[in-house]
């Protein structure tokens, strides 16, 4: 007799690659649909810096080495060219003003001297006999004036006489007529003579003039000149200390080369290169300050050169308050430069991530500590300690702060 075989219940041989496919179907729709595709690296924690973002004042200033300078400082150059014959004093010397430092010569500039004082002495002779000329003329002159004034009273005399003659009928016409006729001659010569001297005071009114005129330029260029003798002194304009006298003895010295400096010492600035990236920032009378020896010492923007050389301007800063005891040019102070008001803000620290994100994204840690994503962020203003969070950063959270040369286009940095 036949027996009936029951089919046995459960999961058969057969059935397993069925269910491990439809398995791995479900774990892979479930990784794709929740999964997280972003490109991963694994980063070793101890390599890395972390910053925590914090609600706080931001203080908008700048940090600048700057270099001690003298308040002032003059140029030394010679007015004249000529060899150098004495230094009077060396570098270093405190000079006053009026004080002569070096001393030229200059044999071209002394021939120059003589030649003009012997043209002066030349025309001052010739003047005075040209004066001495115009006077025997006008001597001349009015000595004739003179004689023709008794030829017109004779004359006039001996008309009257021969009128009253002729009216009596008693002496002739052609006498008569003889007498009126040398009375007029008379009277024409003295206005003629009149008029001479007039005319030759006035001509020598003008030459004497023009003389004199010719006569004092030339005195006024040999006061130049003697003056151009009084330039191949080199003195000092102001009150200070020689800082730099770049001539030897026997140095050939054109005129308006630079030989020296003089230096200002009754007080100091300093002079400080800024990135041109504050250079719509920098203005004067902005605050400033530096710190020396645990006192604080206050500044202000002087002035603001607009001339960018190799990335850099240059800036001037006087203070406002007490001077270092110790001050000395040449010295290097670190500046803080105040570029506007503290103002609340979402800060956090500075770091070396700038360079890779220009400040537009940054990597936040997750609630773990464990994983850091990359955020868009928006960066404004920065000093020396902190960056300026605009958007995309809470208070207390965690970001990384160091390098991001090494994290290339990852989305999640995983910390090990």
């Amino acid at each position: 007799m036949d027996i009936k075989l029951e089919k046995k219940k459960g999961i058969r041989r057969k059935h397993i690659p069925y269910i491990a496919g439809g398995a791995f179907f479900f774990l892979l729709l479930g990784w794709i649909v929740f999964g997280d595709h972003s490109s991963t690296l694994r980063i070793d924690v101890r390599g890395v810096s972390i910053g925590t973002a914090k609600q706080d004042l931001f203080h908008d200033f700048a940090r600048f080495d700057g270099q001690v300078q003298p308040i002032t400082v003059v140029q030394l150059s010679s007015l004249e060219g000529g060899i150098v014959e004495e230094k009077v004093v060396e570098e270093g010397a405190q000079v006053k003003r009026g004080d002569a430092i070096i001393r030229l010569s200059n044999p071209q500039l002394d021939l120059s001297i003589l030649t003009s004082e012997a043209h002066l002495t030349e025309q001052t002779n010739i003047l005075r006999q040209t004066q001495i000329q115009l006077q025997q003329q006008k001597l001349s002159n009015e000595n004739e004036k003179l004689q023709l004034e008794l030829d017109i009273t004779q004359t006039r005399r001996a008309f009257d006489q021969n009128k009253k003659l002729y009216d009596e009928r008693l002496i002739a016409k052609e006498e008569f007529l003889k007498a009126q006729e040398s009375y007029d001659l008379a009277m024409k010569k003295f206005n003629l003579i009149s008029e001479r001297i007039r005319q030759d005071s006035i001509y020598r009114s003008v030459q004497v003039d023009q003389m004199e005129d010719g006569l004092s330029s030339m005195m006024e260029n040999l006061r130049l000149v003697r003056q151009r003798k009084e330039n191949l002194t080199v003195r000092s304009q102001i009150d200070g200390e020689l800082g730099l006298l770049d001539v030897v003895l026997g140095q050939n010295i054109s005129a308006g080369q630079k030989i020296g400096q003089v230096n200002d010492l009754s007080d100091y600035k300093i002079e400080s290169l800024i990135d041109e990236h504050y250079i719509d920032r920098v203005r004067p009378g902005l605050s400033a300050a530096f710190e020396r020896q645990g006192t604080s010492f206050g500044l202000t923007v002087r002035k603001v050169f607009p001339e960018v050389r190799e990335g850099k301007f240059r800036t001037e800063f006087v203070f406002t308050g007490e001077r270092p005891g110790n001050i000395r040019s040449g010295q290097t102070y670190y500046i803080n430069l105040e570029l506007g008001q503290p103002a609340e803000a979402i800060l956090i620290p500075k770091g070396t991530f700038f360079q890779s994100t220009g400040g537009s994204w940054i990597f936040v840690l997750d609630a773990s500590g464990k994983r850091a994503y990359r955020r868009s962020v928006r960066i404004g203003r920065q000093n020396p300690q902190y960056y300026e969070v605009l958007e995309g950063l809470e208070a207390g959270e965690k970001v990384i702060v160091s390098s991001y040369e090494s994290y290339k286009d990852n989305q999640v940095l995983i910390l090990e």
